[in-house]
C-alpha cells in the first residue's frame, strides 16, 4: 500500500483506499523520524529541534488523517504543533516563524476530494521530495507498525498563527492601498479550497482593496469544478463574473491555495511565465542585480526582461523542489513556474499563492496602464502551449529527435532543449505517464505551426487536448 502512495514530491492518493488512517499514522512516525534526525545532524538544538508544525486543508478526510498524521509523529517523540485549517503556505510560514524541526500539511492539492495526502518539508521550509528524504521516509514507514512500539509521548500543542501570518503578508502590499489612496477591485474565485478561508483572513479589511468572491465556502469539503486554475475551464465562471466589468485583475486559486492563475482586467489568463516577467521588474526595481528563477518552458522574453532590468536570469528543471533549491543557492529574489507556482525570497524561498496576490495587488497601485497593457510588452515571440504527446520510448524519442537537428544548440536539465536560431523548444518526460511534453516557441505563428509538424514526426501520437 505505502509504494502506491509516496509519489515524486509528496505522499497522495485516494482516500480511503489506498490512503488511510493506518498509512497516515505510520508516515507521521516515519516523518518525526526523519525529520527530528535532519535538525539534529544540522546541530540544530533549540527545544524546537523536536517540534514539528502540521496544517490542514478542508478535504473530509483530513482531520482524521491529521489526528493520526500527528499521532504517530508523537508516538515517535516528536512534540506536535496543530496549526488547524491553513493554507499549504501557512505550514512554511509557521515552519520558519516558530523555528520548527519541519512540518506537513494535509492536502491533495489541486486533485478531486476523493484524494488525499502529506506535503512535507524539513526546518527552514526547504522541500522533501523523492530525492531529499521522501525516499527515506518510505522505508521507514515500511518498517514500523503502531502495535509493535513503544510510544515515547511526544508533547501535543496548537497554535493560533493568523495574526502574524497576517502581519508578514500585509507588509507586501502597497501603503496606498493598504490607506485606501489607490483602491482595486480584484475577482477571485477560491475553488472552494483554502483560499476561501486564507484571503478573508489576510487580506480582508484592507481599505483599498475590494475583493468580489466566488467559491469561498470551503465547509463541505466538496468542489464546484475541480481546483485546478490552469484547466481553462475551471475560470469560465470567474471570467462570466469578471464580464461585468470595472474589475483591475481576476485570481483563481488551486485547492491549497499555494498556486493561482492571474487574469487580465478583461478576463483573460495571463501565461505563468509572461506574469513572472513582469512581476520581476518590480522585485529587481527594490533588489538590483539579483537573480529571478523561470521554469525552463518559459518564452524566451523572460530571460530578456531579466537582463533588461538589471537582473539575472536562472533557468531552473520544473518542480517545486528544484525551483526552490535554485532560488536559495542563487540567493534569489523571485521564481516561476508555468504551472502558477510562484516562489519569493522573503517567504523563505517558498511558493505561494497570497504572495502572488500581495506581488500582483503592488504592482497594480503604481501603475497607470490595465494589467492588459502591462503585461502586452511581454509578448514577444508566438507559442505552442504544451502539446503531450504518447510515447513508449520516450528517450529513444529524445535521441532520435537530437540527432535530426546536428546544428542546433542543445542541453539535457529537463528533457531536451533544442535552440535551432529561428525557432526553440523544450519537450520533457512525464514522470508517471508514457508521455512527451512538448513547449515550442518561434518569432511567428507560421514558423510554430510548421515546426510543431516537423518535430512531431519524433515524438510519436499527438494527445488530444
Amino acid at each position: 500500500m505505502l509504494a502506491k502512495v509516496f509519489k515524486a514530491y509528496d505522499v497522495r492518493a485516494t482516500y480511503p483506499k489506498p490512503l488511510n488512517e493506518r498509512i497516515a499514522w505510520q508516515v507521521g512516525y516515519a516523518t518525526a523520524q526523519f525529520l527530528l534526525k535532519s535538525a539534529a545532524d544540522e546541530g540544530f538544538v533549540d527545544p524546537m529541534s523536536r517540534a514539528i508544525c502540521v496544517g490542514r486543508d478542508m478535504r473530509q478526510s483530513s482531520p482524521s488523517l491529521s489526528e493520526q498524521l500527528r499521532q504517530g509523529m508523537r508516538d515517535a517523540g516528536a512534540t506536535v504543533i496543530d496549526l488547524g485549517l491553513v493554507d499549504t503556505p501557512f505550514v512554511y510560514f509557521a515552519i520558519n516563524h516558530l523555528g520548527c524541526a519541519g512540518g506537513v500539511q494535509v492536502t491533495a492539492s489541486h486533485n478531486p476530494s476523493n484524494y488525499n495526502g502529506f506535503k512535507i518539508s524539513k526546518r527552514l521550509a526547504k522541500p522533501v521530495g523523492q530525492s531529499t528524504g521522501l525516499a527515506e521516509i518510505q522505508h521507514l514507514a515500511a518498517l514500523v507498525e503502531s502495535e509493535k512500539i513503544e510510544p515515547k509521548h511526544g508533547l501535543a500543542d496548537a497554535r493560533d498563527l493568523w495574526d502574524a501570518y497576517r502581519t508578514h503578508l500585509r507588509s507586501f502590499i502597497d501603503p496606498r492601498v493598504l490607506s485606501g489612496e489607490r483602491t482595486l477591485r480584484i475577482a477571485v474565485d477560491a475553488s472552494n479550497g483554502m483560499a476561501g478561508t486564507m484571503l478573508p483572513k489576510v487580506f480582508d479589511g484592507i481599505k483599498g482593496l475590494v475583493i468580489e468572491k466566488l467559491y469561498f465556502d470551503n465547509s463541505s469539503g466538496e468542489f464546484v469544478h475541480e481546483p485546478n486554475p490552469l484547466v481553462e475551464s475551471n475560470l469560465r465562471d470567474l471570467q462570466a463574473v469578471m464580464a461585468k466589468g470595472g474589475f483591475d485583475a481576476g485570481f483563481c486559486f488551486d485547492g491549497d491555495a499555494d498556486r493561482c492563475i492571474v487574469l487580465d482586467e478583461k478576463g483573460a489568463p495571463i501565461g505563468c511565465d509572461l506574469l513572472l516577467a513582469w512581476m520581476c521588474q518590480d522585485a529587481l526595481a527594490k533588489k538590483p542585480g539579483a537573480a529571478v528563477i523561470y521554469d525552463l518552458r518559459s518564452s524566451r522574453s523572460v530571460s530578456e526582461i531579466i537582463r533588461e532590468h538589471g537582473g539575472v536570469p536562472v533557468e531552473s528543471r520544473v518542480g517545486h523542489v528544484f525551483m526552490k533549491a535554485k532560488l536559495a543557492e542563487s540567493r534569489g529574489v523571485i521564481g516561476g513556474e508555468l504551472s502558477g507556482h510562484f516562489y519569493f525570497a522573503d517567504m523563505w524561498n517558498t511558493d505561494s499563492g497570497a504572495r502572488t496576490f500581495a506581488a500582483v495587488v503592488t504592482a497594480l497601485a503604481g501603475a497607470t496602464k490595465p494589467l492588459s497593457q502591462l503585461i502586452a510588452p511581454c509578448v514577444r515571440y508566438a507559442q505552442s502551449g504544451e502539446i503531450n504527446f504518447e510515447n513508449e520510448d520516450k528517450l529513444g524519442a529524445l535521441a532520435a529527435l537530437k540527432a535530426a537537428y546536428p546544428r542546433a544548440k542543445t542541453h539535457e536539465l529537463d528533457g531536451l532543449s533544442i535552440d535551432a536560431g529561428d525557432w526553440w523548444a523544450n519537450i520533457r518526460l512525464s514522470n508517471t505517464e508514457p508521455l512527451l511534453r512538448l513547449n515550442l516557441e518561434a518569432r511567428d505563428r507560421a514558423t510554430v505551426e510548421a515546426k510543431v509538424a516537423e518535430v512531431s514526426r519524433y515524438l510519436g501520437h499527438r494527445v488530444a487536448h
